[in-house]
């Protein structure tokens, strides 16, 4: 397939690049620095600016699937700069007639009980409020929209460095733990669903998530 993902270069974008390529799809990378992708066999880097729609719709023409792995943590209001620039890639998207758009999420919209979400809870990590208030917007408005093809992943409550294992558990709307209470994915195993979902689509309009359930 020739896809583009857009944050390439980030912590999860890297892993989703590295995934597509040692399967031999066809990756263009749409970073904010291009400098740091070195172009090798499969893989060409394009600078794209997520906060120019009309730009980033023209980057994103003709491709098979577009992956988002657009992050704005690095950013002084994170919450703000990543609505903004969720709402233009879904406005490029739009613009640009893509087959299909697949997001990366985060955990605080998953439930931990009926009706109330990760985020909500006293236990929540400040630190991760902002991000995760922009991803929880991102769901609900591609849930409000039928103009884009979509699915996003929300990956386990942490997501680390790891290995590639293949063994975890899919799930829908709950956050999912292992019998202590644990809930973790490496980001390894998380790029291998998704694309494994960008090859055999299984959750087309919907909100997917995964974890290791065994201990």
């Amino acid at each position: 397939m020739n896809i583009a993902i857009i944050g390439a270069s980030g912590f999860i974008g890297s892993s989703l690049r590295e995934e597509a390529l040692s399967r031999g799809h066809t990756v263009t990378g749409l970073v904010g620095r291009p400098e740091r992708l070195e172009t090798r066999p499969g893989l060409t880097a394009q600078h794209a600016d997520v906060q120019k729609t009309e730009a980033l719709a023209e980057q994103i023409k003709g491709f098979d699937a577009v992956l988002s792995a657009f992050s704005g943590h690095a950013q002084e209001d994170v919450e703000g700069y990543y609505t903004r620039g969720f709402d233009n890639i879904l406005s490029a998207a739009r613009k640009a007639g893509v087959k299909r758009l697949m997001m990366v999420g985060g955990a605080g919209s998953l439930e931990v009980a009926p009706g109330i979400q990760l985020i909500d809870t006293p236990e929540f990590p400040s630190e991760y409020k902002a991000t995760a208030e922009g991803a929880r917007y991102a769901l609900n408005q591609l849930r409000a929209q039928d103009d884009v093809a979509w699915t996003m992943l929300s990956p386990a409550a942490i997501i680390a460095p790891g290995e590639r294992t293949g063994s975890y558990t899919l799930g829908s709307h709950q956050l999912l733990t292992n019998t202590n209470g644990e809930s973790a994915i490496s980001v390894e195993d998380y790029a291998k669903a998704m694309i494994d979902e960008m090859e055999v689509p299984r959750h087309e309009n919907e909100r997917f998530t995964l974890a290791y359930t065994q201990e």
